[in-house]
């Protein structure tokens, strides 16, 4: 866009012109948009998006033209007058995230030590606990699998108990006799390694 059209623009913007709101939009979208992304710090880009705050800006600007009665003497006038709304909406969304900026730390600035550890179990782990599931599932009688795999699931014994119509204390039993025989296996596999 030239900077007499702009010029009419402006003009007709300050005349009340709904269309003018649009065509200064699009000239000085992209021009905004640059600003933020300079004065945005490292830190704030991850929280707050530029194309936000230029929308923000113009949302302000729209309400200020038509309630307000703003009215601009040129193309100067009007981009300073943008580029400071721009610069309070940064300074706002800088005070809202301050806190958890200074908490956060890139990995890439973390020693490989003190990387925070998942909660979650690794592959290997995952690995050994099925198979820990399927021996002991194999060790057991075909009327107790069932108890072994609602417990594997993670119920409670007396879960266990109501859904299998057993009491506690026979499903406590089962589970101990089933722990108790794998542990024997595990021992005499261990010992015949060692011969």
């Amino acid at each position: 866009m030239s900077e007499e059209s702009l010029d009419r623009w402006i003009e007709r913007l300050n005349d009340g012109d709904d269309a003018a709101v649009e065509r200064v939009f699009l000239a000085y979208e992209p021009y905004l948009r640059i600003i933020v992304r300079r004065r945005l710090s490292r830190g704030l880009r991850t929280k707050v998006d530029s194309g936000d705050i230029v929308q923000s800006v113009f949302v302000d600007f729209v309400a200020g033209v038509r309630d307000g009665g703003w009215r601009f003497a040129g193309r100067a006038q009007l981009l300073a007058f943008l580029r400071r709304i721009a610069a309070r909406r940064i300074a706002d969304r800088c005070r809202k995230h301050r806190h958890s900026m200074g908490r956060e730390q890139s990995l890439d600035e973390t020693e490989p030590g003190e990387h925070p550890s998942s909660p979650l179990p690794r592959p290997s782990q995952e690995a050994q606990g099925h198979e820990f599931w399927d021996r002991l599932l194999q060790a057991c009688p075909p009327g107790h699998r069932e108890i072994v795999r609602l417990r594997r699931d993670g119920l409670r014994l007396a879960e266990i108990a109501a859904a299998t119509g057993l009491h506690e204390g026979s499903v406590r039993r089962v589970l101990y006799d089933l722990a108790r025989r794998l542990s024997v296996a595990r021992r005499t596999i261990s010992r015949g390694d060692e011969d």
